[in-house]
């Protein structure tokens, strides 16, 4: 949960020490490498008049700039990456402002080990915050590659559900992927002769190192003549964690899956993914397409009718946006096609296979140049009340979900 932040806060003279860092390579004559991205967000929702929100037809909007830094020092590079965001709307300061935004923005470093983000302004219908997304020192070699400090993981093959990925993985729904929340981690990858490597990962959590908060894993990629397999062994908050993917040709289509288990009070929970894509021409064009499976070992067969009763190992992993659904099996289809040259469209549905729920998502991009996109989209949920997608009792009179949502998104890069 994002709490209170004291107004100018500045986080471990962070402001400071980067001025001088980049003063000092400036002097030195060193290259640098700097780009940056301008996005805007809008979105509006149309919700039952009882959602927890207390808004029936909400209003939000999100500006956000990063500002990406690179130099090299022969085989060590800093990476430093700074997001201004601005939020205000309908739904900014009420229940829903509980988080990341809608485009899964973080506005908070609860869960980190370093608190670099503080909160500029605060009011009734705005938030302007300021945080550091990458903030690193990676050294490379042909072999080796070591990073320290703030980055992004990536694990699994999962397409709109990720049970391998334990650090931030993308929501089924959200729109802006470009850029992965980071993590405090340190990361050692060996790259071997046959193309097979090892990957060696810490992750720290909550401002403290070890304890019950922290990540430790191993992740082996081999390489079996066309296929891939991953092999993964760690410790996640405190408990076992193991897992195996493999991604195999199958004719002009790629077949994924990943399977992982979780120990949690002395039991282990096996969830998993298994999904298809292929690409195909028609007319001047290309059609991509795709299938998933999805398997919640920690979701519940049936939704009690007070959402408190729902068991602890799902809520933590809620709360800590490792996952994002409450029951156990799911199936995704979607595809992906260009109208033209500079527009293109993606159609996808996620269901719910217990209650037949069902979200449908699908948006238009116009790609105005290489450095500009602008995208329009719209989500909708199918379910009665009492169905995951549909309307759920959270209070006397008040539900959660429903209803649809339109969105407006433009990023420009220079």
């Amino acid at each position: 949960m994002t709490g209170p932040r004291r107004a100018n806060k500045q986080p471990f003279g962070t402001q400071p020490v980067l001025g001088a860092l980049i003063a000092l390579v400036a002097a030195a004559g060193l290259a640098t490498e700097f780009d940056a991205r301008i996005k805007w967000h809008s979105t509006a929702q149309w919700l039952p008049a009882s959602d927890v929100t207390g808004e029936s037809r909400p209003l939000d909007h999100g500006a956000d700039v990063r500002l990406l830094w690179r130099q090299s020092f022969s085989r060590v590079t800093v990476v430093v990456d700074h997001a201004s965001t601005y939020l205000v709307g309908d739904t900014v300061g009420s229940a829903a402002d509980s988080g990341p935004t809608f485009d899964q923005t973080p506005t908070g470093d609860e869960r980190r080990l370093l608190d670099v983000t503080w909160e500029v302004d605060r009011g009734e219908r705005h938030r302007l915050l300021h945080r550091f997304d990458r903030l690193a020192l990676k050294y490379r070699t042909p072999r080796w590659a070591v990073t320290v400090g703030r980055d992004a993981v990536s694990w699994g093959s999962g397409l709109v559900f990720h049970p391998m990925d334990l650090f931030n993985p993308f929501a089924p729904t959200t729109v802006d992927q470009d850029y992965k929340a980071g993590d405090d981690l340190i990361r050692i990858e060996r790259l071997f002769d046959d193309g097979s490597d090892l990957e060696v990962l810490a992750v720290a959590r909550h401002g403290e190192i070890g304890g019950d908060t922290a990540s430790v894993a191993f992740k082996y990629r081999a390489l079996a003549g066309d296929r891939e397999v991953d092999l993964l062994a760690g410790r996640h908050y405190g408990g076992g964690v193991a897992g195996f993917g493999v991604r195999v040709p199958v004719g002009g289509a790629l077949v994924r899956s990943d399977l992982v288990a979780v120990e949690n009070e002395d039991r282990w929970t096996l969830s998993g993914v298994v999904n298809v894509d292929y690409s195909f021409p028609v007319a001047q064009s290309s059609v991509y397409v795709f299938a998933e499976f999805f398997h919640n070992g920690f979701g519940v067969g049936r939704l009690p009718d007070d959402l408190d009763a729902l068991p602890t190992t799902l809520t933590d992993r809620l709360s800590r946006g490792e996952t994002f659904t409450l029951m156990r099996d799911y199936v995704a289809l979607g595809a992906q096609f260009r109208w033209h040259a500079l527009v293109s469209q993606s159609i996808s549905m996620i269901g719910n296979l217990a209650d037949a729920s069902k979200v449908l998502q699908t948006s238009i991009g116009y790609d105005a140049s290489d450095a500009a996109r602008l995208q329009v989209g719209w989500i909708k949920t199918l379910g009665g009340e009492g169905d995951e997608f549909g309307r759920l009792d959270v209070e006397d009179d008040l539900t959660v979900g429903g209803g649809s949502r339109a969105y407006l998104r433009l990023v420009y890069f220079f």
